[in-house]
């Protein structure tokens, strides 16, 4: 077999790996709690102004849109991850279905998608947490709440800060920190309850005319519904993460599905209830550009103190979403090094029962990004990396099916065919209505990487060495 076709045995992924395993200490409450935490986030908070900009009211269509094609890619994962209980998500997925080159992609891919999304919070925090302070009197240099990008700054070390304190949270252990992250979760989810109990008593059905002012929108048309969706798209995914817990999950063949799928009908339903009471509060012109769009509202309804509790709300529970990626790329780099696609070392486990090597050295990489550089667009760098994930894992869906009917499935994908179809079309329109330098971006993160897997990588891999273990 070709050493880039190489496949991963899926049976050897129920088998211990060499060295100690992650401790299996997490149920389907805590799987719960850490998609709604990774997904419920800036999205809601600051994305619904930038949709409804570009699709008016029908920015409702674009959430419906957007969360379909991540619902349908909730399901493959669902399917798989049971299936392949093991760290990785959808890299150790595409390479035990897909061979070793497309898992590198796919693993790079996800690389950028978790890095990004971890350093982008840890700098929306920053100013959250900022404002909050000077709103409280409190106020500090300039130079050490931005980066050299903007006049007078040299590093944000209140983004370097809150990544250090979550950092050290995950390496206290996974049950610890997911408990946390539960308790965080919950006054997140409050306060945009808090938000539509408000809002709809000013609802006014005159704000949704025109609905759609821009029109549907097409790929490469950078408005409309579509161009709406390929952002807000940013707003759902996180419920990958989930996947990416397997190996620390106690009932993988059932909880992993509850965490997955209940996380998405949570924060879709809770998605669509939010803009719905947002743009019936409001006309859609007043929010758009704000970057504060929930809290402004709030304000101009004379709602002051309510507008200043979803503000501190955020600076407080934020950092779930942090915890959740800052976990999942930790389990990435950690399958990545134990298939010898990275160096092995980083596969190392604490007496914790945590990948105390690989999860320092995410941190130490997504903090100097958030401390340095300019994120803002960077950021959608994410939704590239995260499509390209989604596409993959609904590709594996239709192959396993085909090649693998026969395989015990704990939980099974309903319409295998058109859940896949809809994750892989919806996934490639997404990209396709991404901004062009986005997409440039990528195919150049994309082909640095494939030069480390020709020049380091397929010679190193486990598979190189042992070809007995391949499928």
């Amino acid at each position: 077999m070709a050493f880039w076709n190489r496949r991963k045995s899926i049976d050897a992924m129920h088998q211990a790996s060499d060295g100690p395993r992650l401790k299996a200490t997490l149920s389907w409450p805590h799987l719960l709690a850490l998609g709604v935490g990774a997904i419920v986030g800036t999205g809601i908070l600051t994305l619904i102004g930038v949709g409804a900009g570009l699709a008016g009211p029908a920015v409702m269509i674009s959430f419906a849109l957007a969360g379909l094609v991540c619902a349908c890619a909730a399901l493959a994962y669902a399917e798989l991850s049971t299936m392949m209980p093991q760290a990785g998500s959808a890299y150790a997925y595409s390479y035990a279905v897909l061979g070793e080159l497309i898992a590198w992609i796919v693993g790079w891919s996800l690389i950028l998608e978790y890095s990004l999304v971890v350093s982008a919070v840890a700098v929306g925090w920053s100013g959250y947490a900022v404002g909050f302070l000077t709103g409280l009197g409190i106020d500090l240099p300039t130079a050490l709440t931005v980066g050299p990008h903007v006049a007078g700054g040299i590093v944000n070390l209140p983004a370097v800060f809150i990544i250090a304190v979550v950092t050290g949270l995950l390496l206290l252990g996974t049950r610890e920190s997911a408990t946390l992250n539960a308790i965080l979760v919950v006054i997140k989810v409050a306060a945009l309850i808090a938000f539509v109990a408000i809002a709809l008593p000013a609802f006014d059905s005159a704000n949704f005319t025109p609905f759609m002012p821009n029109g549907f929108g097409a790929p490469f048309v950078q408005t409309g519904v579509m161009a709406a969706a390929a952002i807000i798209f940013f707003a759902f995914y996180g419920f990958d993460a989930i996947s990416t817990a397997a190996e620390e999950t106690k009932k993988p063949e059932r909880d992993l599905a509850i965490g997955i799928i209940g996380s998405m009908l949570i924060c879709t339903a809770l998605y669509l209830v939010v803009a719905a009471a947002a743009i019936g509060a409001r006309p859609v012109e007043s929010f758009a550009a704000s970057p504060e769009p929930l809290a402004l509202i709030l304000r101009e309804m004379g709602q002051g103190t309510a507008a200043q509790w979803i503000a501190a709300s955020a600076v407080i529970a934020l950092p779930t979403v942090l915890l959740a990626f800052l976990f999942g790329q930790s389990r990435i780099f950690l399958g990545m090094a134990r298939d010898g696609l990275l160096p092995t070392r980083l596969a190392r486990i604490s007496s914790r029962g945590v990948p105390a090597v690989v999860t320092v050295f995410t941190a130490i990489v997504v903090a100097a990004l958030a401390g340095v550089m300019r994120l803002d667009e960077l950021a959608s760098l994410a939704n590239a990396g995260t499509l390209a994930a989604f596409a993959a894992v609904g590709v594996c869906l239709i192959v396993l099916r085909l090649r693998d009917p026969g395989r015990e499935r704990k939980f099974r994908a309903p319409l295998f065919w058109l859940v896949g179809a809809i994750t892989i079309v919806g996934c490639v329109v997404f990209f396709l209505s991404l901004q062009a330098r986005t997409q440039f971006w990528f195919l150049v993160w994309n082909g640095a990487g494939l030069l480390v897997y020709f020049l380091w990588s397929a010679r190193n891999a486990r598979l190189a060495k042992h070809p007995d273990q391949a499928a």
